[in-house]
């Protein structure tokens, strides 16, 4: 039965490690740009010319 209560707190703890990472990112800028990333694969790669070259 003491299982139950160390699993339960490392699920909170880990909850919380996810929170933290969350709010990490949103200060950080992380999902500012929310156009970009959808219309990426329809636009050109300039990269592929150069390694022609």
């Amino acid at each position: 039965m003491s299982i139950i209560y160390f699993l339960i707190g490392c699920s909170i703890l880990l909850a919380l490690g996810f929170l933290c990472a969350f709010f990490w990112a949103q200060r950080k800028g992380q999902h500012d740009d929310l156009y970009t990333p959808s219309v990426r694969i329809l636009l050109d790669d300039d990269t592929s010319g150069e390694a022609e070259k």
